[in-house]
């Protein structure tokens, strides 16, 4: 049986989405810190968030979103876009959860998976994303908070899950 780092990236993804369904923050009453955070927060800062985020269930609608997000990431960085297959052992796999605001704009950036052999590259992914920003508008799906995984080559070429080419097999 033969495992893709796609197959791979997707069963991490979508256990990530089962244990944030799983798991909720306590509402304290009249502590509306859950309610405002800095835009600019990025994973692995320590604030007064909740340990547990809540992100929008991956419906069929925000999964279509996704694709349109990676496609304006893609139109931002066409020079960075790995070309064609990417290779069996990318040197990082991310996944990525970007929050919009109603009109597209990345309010913020956190991390499901990052790593800890390339501790520089979501810094790094979380930039290009702020810099994309803003992303197209999402209409009716309003403010939401979607799901991509980044795989970054050492070139620092990368693809996104959404819009990849699949992986090469040598």
């Amino acid at each position: 049986m033969k495992i893709t780092l796609r197959t791979l990236a997707t069963v991490a993804a979508a256990l990530t989405l089962v244990a944030c369904s799983a798991l909720k923050p306590a509402d304290k009453p009249g502590d509306d810190k859950s309610a405002t955070s800095a835009p600019d927060e990025v994973a692995g800062a320590k604030t007064d968030v909740p340990t547990v985020r809540l992100i929008t269930a991956q419906t069929p609608a925000v999964r279509a979103y996704r694709k349109t997000g990676a496609r304006q990431i893609y139109k931002t960085y066409a020079q960075r876009i790995y070309k064609g297959k990417i290779p069996p052992l990318v040197y990082a796999v991310v996944v990525v959860e970007t929050e919009l605001d109603a009109n597209g704009n990345v309010t913020n950036v956190t991390f499901s998976r990052v790593p800890s052999h390339a501790p520089e590259v979501p810094g790094k992914i979380a930039a290009l994303i702020k810099a994309a920003s803003p992303l197209p508008s999402p209409g009716r799906l309003g403010g939401h908070t979607y799901v991509d995984t980044w795989l970054w080559d050492k070139s620092e070429n990368f693809q996104l899950d959404s819009l990849t080419l699949g992986q090469r097999s040598r």
